[in-house]
């Protein structure tokens, strides 16, 4: 099946574009978490129950299939140093959905507090693309926390980078999360190409910028999209697997301007 493209408009793109898991705008104080985050009141109720604990997983490698179009959300725990922003992202799945009304009652700035970091960013709700996911194990152990009754295990740490760059979409950042990500045969896939090479696939949809964007939106997003000079936008029905192998490096991660989340593809 031919994949159908959007070419980006013909206009210089700024110096660097953002990324990576919907961190930049909350670092800016813009609208990148749920509208109850905003609110500086601590709540005990909501943060009472953040205690750290470890979780072994299965020896060897873990796997998590059905995916697609499940939904999910993360708790970022930011830390900055020399105007230099990293974040341990705590994640729902595939502990529990992130049940709405959990989440829309969860305080970004108490949870801050109640962890003793910089920030902390609610990114969702969330759902996921890809078919299946295989996560390093190993005898490590994943901490484990919960938010306002909604468990979440740290799933990846993050490289943001300077704050001047945290609110800019189109710019990759680094996630170590030791996965592979897999899109089944026969799917949809949403890609972003680059002048230059790189070639990212969307591995989930964002409901934080537009509370009612669904998977069948996501083919005629390109036309919404405000890409760089010399961007594309496509949608493609697989013949073959794709695989997004990032087990012994950092995914590359971005996110384009609606909110929606890509990892660049790597070499089989």
């Amino acid at each position: 099946m031919r994949p159908t493209v959007v070419p980006g408009p013909a206009r210089r793109p700024p110096r660097r574009r953002f990324a990576a898991v919907a961190v930049g705008l909350a670092l800016l104080g813009t609208a990148c978490r749920s509208p109850s985050a905003a609110s500086s009141a601590t709540s005990a109720s909501v943060v009472a129950s953040t205690t750290t604990t470890a979780v072994k997983p299965t020896t060897g490698t873990s796997v998590a299939g059905s995916m697609r179009a499940k939904r999910y959300c993360e708790v970022l725990l930011v830390h900055i140093v020399n105007g230099q922003a990293s974040a341990d992202v705590y994640n729902s799945y595939p502990l529990n959905p992130c049940p709405a009304e959990q989440w829309t009652k969860l305080d970004a700035h108490a949870i801050a507090k109640a962890e003793g970091v910089t920030l902390a960013v609610l990114n969702g709700p969330r759902y996921w693309l890809m078919d299946g996911v295989e996560k390093q194990g190993g005898a490590a152990t994943l901490p484990k926390k919960t938010f306002g009754g909604i468990a979440m295990y740290r799933q990846a740490s993050l490289a943001i980078g300077p704050l001047a760059d945290a609110a800019k979409p189109y710019l990759p950042h680094e996630v170590n999360r030791a996965t592979v990500f897999t899109f089944d045969t026969g799917h949809q896939v949403y890609e972003l190409t680059t002048p230059d090479g790189p070639t990212y696939v969307m591995q989930t949809w964002s409901q934080q910028k537009d509370p009612k964007l669904a998977e069948a939106d996501l083919a005629g997003l390109g036309a919404r999209l405000h890409l760089p000079a010399g961007w594309t936008y496509r949608t493609r029905t697989l013949d073959a697997p794709l695989r997004v192998v990032t087990t012994t490096t950092p995914a590359e991660v971005l996110q384009d301007d609606l909110g929606n989340s890509y990892s660049q593809e790597t070499t089989p």
